[in-house]
């Protein structure tokens, strides 16, 4: 039989352990919020966080199993930061800062920071599958494509890649859109301000990196990190969504009357 090579087997080896521990402090997690969390919808997250740290595990398995198929693939990376956007929800709900806090003025922040994070998570998509169809080097410099602004789409590849590209630029819009909300309208409110500022730092990292991934051949160190950085720009957007939230409600998008939807989430 045909043993599959060590320096292969390594790094596998090393996913599955942590990826072990993590599935059983998660149940640990789980079961703890069952029993000691009194509101549902919170109990609901947690029962949810398990769930998904099961189907993560399958889809593993059958990403192995079947040889690294496109679509489970993708759907197992984007399973991945489901899970994680649940871990931070939870982390933020179950805080103490979450219980009683003092409102915050009223503006459109809520509506702006949960349409960043869904674009986020839209652009983690994106580079799923740009990784998984091997599609990272389709475009072969940067910040121009094939010397142009605009290259010549003859691929599915090359589309897939500028299509990360351009998604890159709206989700930068997105981020500097909240973070001018966030200033404008909550200025010296830490809560609010320091996520949105931690935000566009990672921002301009994450453009840093990917251009490093490009120019470096999509290194291993560059390409991880970048994709590490996708990760905690993600969390970062879905923090400042749930505290904005919490603090402001959806009064400036929906107009209704002080006090309105301070308490709205759980």
């Amino acid at each position: 039989m045909c043993r599959e090579p060590r320096a292969r087997r390594s790094p596998e080896h090393g996913h599955r352990l942590p990826a072990t521990l993590v599935g059983c402090l998660t149940l640990i997690l789980a079961l703890s919020i069952v029993v000691r969390e009194s509101r549902p919808s919170v109990r609901a997250l947690g029962l949810l966080a398990l769930l998904a740290i099961v189907l993560q595990g399958i889809l593993g398995g059958v990403t192995v199993l079947y040889k690294l198929p496109l679509a489970v693939s993708v759907a197992h990376a984007c399973l991945g930061q489901t899970f994680f956007c649940l871990t931070v929800a939870l982390a933020l709900l179950t805080g103490a800062q979450w219980h009683a806090p003092a409102p915050a003025a009223s503006s459109a922040l809520p509506a702006v920071a949960a349409t960043t994070t869904a674009l986020i998570f839209g652009q983690i998509l994106l580079g799923a599958l740009v990784r998984h169809t091997g599609a990272g080097l389709a475009i072969p410099d940067f910040p121009l494509a094939f010397g142009r602004v605009v290259p010549p789409l003859v691929s599915p590849y090359i589309t897939v890649h500028f299509a990360h590209r351009i998604g890159a630029l709206v989700v930068a819009a997105s981020v500097m859109a909240t973070a001018a909300v966030a200033g404008r309208c909550h200025r010296g409110d830490g809560r609010l301000g320091r996520p949105a500022l931690l935000a566009l730092a990672l921002l301009v990292l994450q453009i840093t990196l990917g251009g490093v991934t490009v120019w470096n051949r999509r290194a291993v160190l560059a390409t991880t990190t970048h994709l590490v950085v996708g990760a905690a720009l993600l969390a970062t957007s879905l923090t400042l969504t749930l505290r904005a939230s919490r603090l402001i409600g959806w009064r400036g998008l929906a107009r209704a009357p002080a006090g309105l939807g301070r308490h709205a989430l759980l």
